[in-house]
């Protein structure tokens, strides 16, 4: 795409598409998500974008300006689609729990735009109310400004990049999973405590727990150690 989007209050396409629908940033942006999880990355194009919509290609620019301005868009997407629901309860460790959660909740349930979009600051209003809400929790929790700013910083960071990580872990061929499932059966169950004695004593253990994501418990561990920083004057 090339830079000449349409200012806001101009660029309503009101003749429906040939599915019947009127044209819409937010239409745009979820037919894209649709072509993402579907085929991966490489099928967002603006050819394959308008004719899954029905609509000329050249009329995505009244929207976005490029391509990259549409991968921000998705991003901010997965990002609002995190905050469906959310609602405070006034204890903040509770609060970021469930915030944390569905962060990655969100980036899991669509793992092919979350390897696009984990790693992008949108600018966008989803983001925005997002960063809003988490300085929000911290500063009315009592954390003084700079902690605040430096719990957020942590917490954001951790929750993105499990969920990249394990993103791109749903994201691979099912026969890459099931190889790499494999081998901590075939591998890692076949060594001994003679060589390796603290993986075949913990093994089964191990070969349970690293099949789910680790982020849970390591959002409990940054969660203490935030609780461990927090005033004393309110500990909830």
């Amino acid at each position: 795409m090339v830079e000449r989007v349409v200012p806001e209050g101009k660029r309503q396409r009101r003749r429906p598409t040939k599915q019947g629908a009127v044209l819409s940033e937010r239409l745009i942006v979820e037919t894209a998500l649709n072509l993402i999880a579907q085929h991966g990355a490489e099928a967002l194009s603006v050819r394959r974008l308008g004719a899954a919509l029905g609509a000329d290609p050249s009329a995505l620019y009244r929207y976005f300006r490029n391509t990259d301005a549409l991968m921000l868009a998705v991003a901010d997407e997965l990002i609002g689609r995190a905050q469906q629901g959310w609602a405070p309860t006034g204890y903040w460790r509770a609060d970021l729990r469930a915030i944390g959660l569905r962060i990655h909740g969100s980036y899991r349930s669509n793992p092919q735009a979350a390897l696009l979009a984990a790693h992008r600051t949108t600018g966008r209003p989803h983001e925005m109310r997002a960063v809003e809400t988490v300085l929000g929790v911290l500063r009315e929790a009592g954390f003084p400004d700079g902690l605040a700013v430096r719990v957020y910083h942590a917490f954001v960071d951790q929750a993105l990049a499990f969920a990249a990580q394990d993103a791109a872990t749903l994201a691979l061929p099912s026969a890459a999973k099931e190889a790499d499932a494999e081998v901590w059966q075939e591998v890692y169950g076949r060594l001994t405590s003679d060589t390796h004695p603290h993986i075949a004593a913990t093994f089964p253990l191990l070969a349970a727990d690293m099949r789910g994501s680790g982020y849970p418990f390591a959002l409990e561990l940054m969660l203490d150690a935030v609780a461990a920083l927090k005033p004393v004057a309110d500990a909830r």
